[in-house]
């Protein structure tokens, strides 16, 4: 198959802006989360955040396959959704907006690629995962399996490039079942990518066992010595604060780092500089999220979900570990409202 894809009379006007320089280093991102970071908690992320401590969000994974796919799209398109109050915030922030997309087919990454560019001027970015482990994904061919395939991940990346709008940057991992990051992410620094994400973990580790940031330093020191200065290295893998943030950058000379599971530790994570929240406060945070993610998603979306986030907010506090379990019920935005009035808590509906 021929690396060079061009869909019908899409004419691709070379306007990029490497946004990844335009900021001053360490640079900041919140990591694509699967059933994690659609536009409601995007939303909820960019109103905590404080300027300068959060330069970077991504989507969900969203499949090219089903994006291109007659049928399929309507089920898959919601994964690349930003309304227009998260639309506000990303600018009033200073913050950009990268579609995090997957798939194993060149030519339905450039059909996805001439989809974004014409259709959601909105994405300041595309994001090519080659980093995903789930066994059913890599099964595929997609993902962290594009590490043992690196023809097939420069036609992707080449089909990427020639019908994208933005800049087009890769995540992926430090090997599949052994670390091969010298051959790996050198083959990634010949394509000239604005940025290579590298979270410190092979495939077969999972979410298991510490990051290997010494493997990430790695990635740094090939791109210097390869001469790609445009390229940014950004590491991820274990970080909960701003502040391990800025170590981790200046420890292993890296431009960056992407936070992701750190999120649930704490939500407030890119506002450093604030107070420890009080109940109320995590509570009217709580809501905020849950009444968001009704009037947006309605009943397209099962409530359940919101389930996971309980636990970030219903914690800290005395008797949290009641409240959690009451809400951990929940059934819909009624019923968290019934649990907060027993709780003696009146939220404020901001939305």
């Amino acid at each position: 198959m021929s690396s060079r894809i061009f869909l019908g009379d899409f004419k691709l006007e070379k306007t990029l802006t490497n946004f990844w320089q335009e900021y001053d280093k360490p640079l900041i991102s919140l990591a694509p989360m699967e059933e994690v970071t659609d536009t409601v908690f995007r939303e909820i992320v960019l109103s905590q955040a404080t300027p300068g401590n959060l330069h970077v969000v991504y989507t969900e994974f969203a499949n090219t396959d089903g994006l291109c796919h007659p049928i399929g799209r309507d089920k898959v398109i919601h994964r690349l959704q930003c309304s227009e109050n998260e639309q506000k915030l990303l600018k009033e922030k200073n913050v950009k907006l990268v579609a995090q997309i997957w798939g194993s087919k060149p030519e339905k990454y450039a059909e996805t690629c001439k989809m974004i560019s014409e259709e959601m001027p909105y994405f300041d970015g595309i994001d090519i995962n080659m980093g995903c482990p789930v066994p059913k994904i890599v099964k595929q061919g997609s993902c962290s399996r594009l590490i043992t395939n690196p023809s097939l991940a420069t036609e992707i990346i080449r089909a990427c490039q020639e019908n994208s709008k933005v800049p087009v940057s890769v995540k992926t991992r430090i090997g599949y079942k052994e670390i091969v990051t010298k051959e790996w992410i050198g083959h990634l620094l010949d394509h000239d990518l604005p940025a290579v994400l590298i979270h410190g973990r092979i495939q077969a580790q999972m979410s298991e066992g510490l990051a290997d940031w010494s493997e990430i330093a790695k990635g740094a020191v090939l791109r210097d010595t390869k001469g790609k200065n445009d390229t940014v290295i950004i590491g991820n893998g274990d970080i909960k604060s701003i502040a391990e943030s800025h170590q981790k950058c200046e420890d292993y000379k890296i431009d960056g780092v992407m936070i992701g599971r750190g999120i649930f530790h704490d939500p407030w994570i890119f506002a450093p500089d604030r107070q420890e929240p009080t109940q109320e406060e995590r509570l009217q945070l709580l809501w905020d999220h849950a009444s968001l993610f009704q009037k947006t998603w309605a009943d397209t979306k099962n409530f359940r979900q919101l389930r996971r986030f309980f636990k970030i907010y219903a914690s800290n506090f005395k008797d949290a570990g009641v409240l959690r379990a009451a809400l951990m019920e929940s059934r819909d935005l009624d019923h968290v409202r019934e649990i907060f009035d027993k709780w003696g808590f009146t939220p404020e509906d901001k939305y």
